[in-house]
């Protein structure tokens, strides 16, 4: 059990670092916020296909989440991240229209969360380590009236994490650790479409493409699943997924983790990572 003074001490010391915004700001965020639940509704409802609904494990009840690192966290000069240290619209390729951010405390720094299923599955726990801050940020091009909407408008999806050393310097090996042993995993569940009723089987990848190419230290992980098939009768279900990418980017006791939307490439997203790195000097104990 923990020391109750030490831990008030600790959350003191934290709270002095808290920058408190000012009533205007305040509102802007809860606008924003409000702005991104509905962009998130949109993308929730025309990602139900039958591929993601399998590659979760099917049957209709959420993954549990990932288990708590048990370190506590050690104070360091600053604590929330600065806007300023985020990728910004600039940054990108595209032009991006819709800025969307936020700030929490105490989140598990998610690389990929079948990546975590697979682990979790695999009897690794802690999947994800906590961090102390974070801050995240979606860009998003303007849709021009009358565009399909099923047309992506992601162009970048970035979380920035604030750790303690005793996460800091562990992370890349951890990382490795639950890549090797989910190189191969196969998901299975129930699904429904207009036709049909039955399970449905997935096999999911997972490697290391490219390292050190930002920052401290870098990783860019390519995420492979073969088409959904049924299991009894070996019949492809909806259309073959595409690979995607994640970068993994660590400058001092910051953390960023990026990806882009289904347009990106990863030339692209190595880029960006290296644009990120850069500006994540901003926020890292000590400065760059």
């Amino acid at each position: 059990m923990r020391d109750d003074l030490g831990f008030v001490e600790e959350i003191r010391r934290d709270l002095e670092d808290v920058r408190w915004p000012e009533p205007r700001e305040i509102r802007a965020r809860a606008r924003r916020r409000s702005r991104r639940s509905a962009v998130a509704a949109t993308v929730v409802l025309m990602l139900a296909g039958v591929s993601a609904f399998v590659a979760t494990g099917g049957g209709g009840e959420s993954a549990p989440p990932p288990v708590a690192a048990s370190a506590s966290p050690t104070p360091s000069a600053r604590g929330e991240i600065a806007v300023e240290s985020l990728v910004q619209p600039a940054d990108v390729s595209q032009t991006a229209q819709v800025q969307l951010s936020e700030s929490d405390f105490a989140q598990p720094i998610l690389v990929d969360s079948m990546l975590g299923h697979c682990g979790q599955s695999r009897g690794m726990t802690p999947t994800w380590p906590m961090s102390r801050w974070s801050r995240s940020q979606t860009l998003l091009r303007e849709r021009p009236v009358g565009v399909d909407p099923t047309v992506g408008d992601l162009l970048l999806k970035q979380d920035l994490y604030r750790v303690a050393p005793e996460t800091a310097a562990p992370l890349f090996a951890d990382l490795d650790r639950l890549l090797a042993a989910c190189a191969e995993w196969a998901s299975a569940g129930p699904y429904t479409t207009a036709e049909q009723t039955g399970t449905a089987r997935a096999v999911h990848n997972w490697t290391v493409v490219q390292r050190s190419f930002a920052g401290d230290e870098a990783a860019m992980v390519r995420h492979t699943q073969s088409p959904v098939r049924d299991q009894k009768t070996g019949e492809i279900i909806g259309d073959a997924p595409r690979p995607t990418s994640t970068a993994v980017v660590q400058v001092g006791d910051v953390v960023a983790v990026l990806t882009l939307g289904r347009d990106g490439t990863e030339p692209e997203l190595s880029r960006l990572a290296e644009v990120a790195a850069r500006r994540m000097c901003l926020a890292a104990n000590p400065p760059c």
